[in-house]
């Protein structure tokens, strides 16, 4: 029998659970106002966040949000800290996508976990 990965998708600013798995900050940027061990991570893969001028375009406009999903699918095919994220989960199982943004719904880690459970 084998067991499905889970994929959670958490700000930053929670506090940590222990049923989160392998805690990833996938923001290309530190989130403002968040210390290092209040965040309780266990890795930061920020070049799997969205591009500077991705973030940029976004600027988290829920109306945007689907044009954004689909230019940072495109952006993240073939790269390596995608492959690295997907091996994460793999060995894992249970890992948890941290964000900074303060919308839960319309971020790069919701995208990430639409990816990697799909």
């Amino acid at each position: 029998m084998t067991t499905r990965n889970q994929v959670h998708v958490r700000s930053v600013r929670d506090e940590p659970a222990s049923g989160d798995g392998h805690r990833v900050l996938v923001d290309r940027v530190w989130p403002r106002g968040v210390s290092k061990e209040d965040a309780a991570l266990d890795e930061w893969l920020k070049e799997v966040g969205p591009s500077t001028e991705l973030r940029q375009w976004f600027g988290h406009d829920p109306e945007r949000f689907t044009e954004f999903a689909e230019r940072y699918e495109q952006e993240l095919e073939g790269s390596e800290e995608w492959e690295q994220l997907k091996r994460l989960v793999a060995d894992h199982g249970r890992v948890t996508l941290l964000f900074g943004a303060a919308d839960r719904e319309h971020n790069q880690a919701v995208v990430l976990q639409d990816l990697l459970t799909h």
